[in-house]
Order: structure tokens, then C-alpha cells, then sequence
């Protein structure tokens, strides 16, 4: 039986011979995989721009300061909008419902977003992230159409 590092170096191995045959015959990889496992599920690919970009996202520390003075606009937006801490971080930690995460959006004015920015402790881009999630959003009805063809042109073969 292998163990430690032996059995690492016997599975990457193991996995450099399979990925090298899967791709010598022509087995999807990559962005075509991607697609295939998860444009059903909406979620979109993210470029290496984005990438960076979600680093800087990902700078809140769960501060609170970015809700101080959002309790109105919490309460109007009765219950689409729960302040501004949730949105970043939902947006940062992982792929969210960008859907549900625009609607939220819709109830801050970009000129708060722009005054919320200078008074982030870390610096959070908060005009950047929610143009990240618009433009996410925006993407998610053409994934879920790109799966539905692809699941009836899998049924019809």
C-alpha cells in the first residue's frame, strides 16, 4: 500500500496520464467542461480580470460601516435589500443569486455606493462590484438557454 508522499506522486501521475488521454481523444476540458457541468446551475465563467477583480471584492472584513444610515432604505425595499455588508460579501465569498443580488442593488443609488467606497475601511470597490454583478446577471438568461439546447440536442441523440 502507498502512502505519504508516494501515494501523492502515484495519483498526480495518475491524473496527468488521464488528462493527457482524455485530451488526445478529444474528451472536453477547460471552458467547454465548465459550460457543460454548470451553465444549468446560471453560473457563469469568471476571466482572469474578473478573477483580480473578485480579490478586491473580497477585502470587507464584516466592519458594518457601509449599513450605517441603510436602515431606511432596508425597510423600503421590504426585504430585497439587506444592506449593503450581506451584498458584498455574498458577492465576494461565492457565486451568488446575482439575480436577487441586482434587485438588492437596484436600492442603492450609485452616489451612496460612491460615498460607501470612501468610507470603507479595506477599501471595497463597491461601484466595481455591482457593475460585476449587473453584468453577471445579465449573462445568466443566455447560460440557462445554452444548457436547455444542449440538453435537448443530449436527448435527441
Amino acid at each position: 500500500m502507498l502512502s505519504g508522499r508516494a501515494l501523492a506522486i502515484a495519483v498526480l501521475a495518475w491524473s496527468m496520464v488521464k488528462v493527457g488521454v482524455d485530451r488526445l481523444f478529444g474528451a472536453k476540458t477547460g471552458l467547454a467542461l465548465f459550460h457543460e457541468n454548470y451553465d444549468a446551475d446560471r453560473l457563469p465563467e469568471v476571466t482572469p480580470a474578473e478573477r483580480e477583480q473578485l480579490a478586491r471584492f473580497s477585502r470587507c472584513i464584516a466592519c458594518g460601516r457601509c449599513d450605517l444610515g441603510e436602515a431606511p432604505r432596508i425597510a423600503r425595499s421590504e426585504g430585497a435589500y439587506p444592506g449593503l455588508m450581506a451584498i458584498v460579501l455574498a458577492s465576494s465569498r461565492s457565486m451568488p443569486d446575482f439575480d436577487a443580488a441586482v434587485v438588492a442593488l437596484d436600492h442603492v443609488p450609485e452616489r451612496v455606493l460612491a460615498e460607501k467606497e470612501l468610507e470603507c475601511p479595506t477599501g471595497v470597490p463597491f461601484r466595481e462590484l455591482a457593475r460585476f454583478v449587473r453584468a453577471k446577471a445579465a449573462a445568466a438568461p443566455a447560460l440557462a438557454e445554452r444548457a436547455a439546447l444542449a440538453a435537448l440536442a443530449e436527448g435527441s441523440a
